[in-house]
């Protein structure tokens, strides 16, 4: 599970220097001034994974599966069939992926009104509104998406909002992200991607975009 670091710098100026300080590109050589900001949301914007990881265990301990945090988080971006689909092949679960899904999202959006911000995240796009364009690019449906972000107060922040619906192949396949720059009518090696999982920001490198790890903003219990 993980835990925001109560010192962490959530004010408009910190996130500012945040990001003209910690973006780069596969190499880490110096990249232009980014055009455009593309955030993923679960993790990123949002502290919803300890939220999604109890309503997977809620929906699959009584089938007799489980998963590790560990197991989880290295499955982050993925859409929620395509984790049901790992579990019905790691268990041997007789249900249908889109059953198991939904089962899980009605457990996760009664948990909507407890999910808060990752602020030191959130306060870059707040700043950054306005000033150059914004995207979401996420493997999550888009009623949930945009629930998220309506709880967090920012849904109406961003100039394209891509969820798992608008693409064929989702993370870490750069599809999301391209699909993000081109609705944003942008280049993508001119976008910057905030991301906190390994195969979020494989997906964003794969895009040819500068990337931030957000999991430098906060903490993280031992893997389970």
């Amino acid at each position: 599970m993980r835990t925001l670091r109560a010192a962490a710098d959530a004010s408009a100026g910190s996130g500012k220097i945040f990001f003209q300080a910690n973006f780069s590109n596969k190499i880490g050589v110096a990249v232009p001034e980014p055009l455009g900001l593309i955030f993923d949301c679960d993790g990123t914007l949002a502290d919803t994974m300890p939220a999604h990881l109890e309503a997977w265990l809620e929906t699959i301990e009584p089938l007799g599966a489980t998963m590790t945090s560990a197991q989880f988080y290295g499955m982050g971006g993925w859409p929620t069939q395509k984790v049901a689909a790992w579990l019905i092949g790691a268990f041997p679960l007789q249900l249908d992926p889109v059953a198991i899904s939904n089962a899980k999202e009605c457990r996760f959006e009664r948990r909507l009104h407890e999910i808060l911000p990752i602020r030191p995240v959130l306060a870059i796009a707040r700043n950054e509104r306005g000033r150059r364009p914004l995207a979401v690019a996420t493997g999550g449906m888009r009623r949930v998406c945009e629930a998220i972000l309506r709880q967090i107060g920012c849904l109406d922040w961003f100039d394209a909002i891509v969820c798992c619906e608008d693409v064929g192949r989702h993370k870490p396949e750069p599809d999301i992200f391209l699909e993000a720059a081109r609705r944003l009518n942008l280049p993508p090696q001119r976008c910057v991607a905030y991301e906190d999982t390994d195969p979020g920001l494989e997906s964003a490198r794969r895009a040819g975009m500068a990337v931030v790890d957000v999991r430098t903003m906060y903490e993280q219990e031992p893997a389970r």
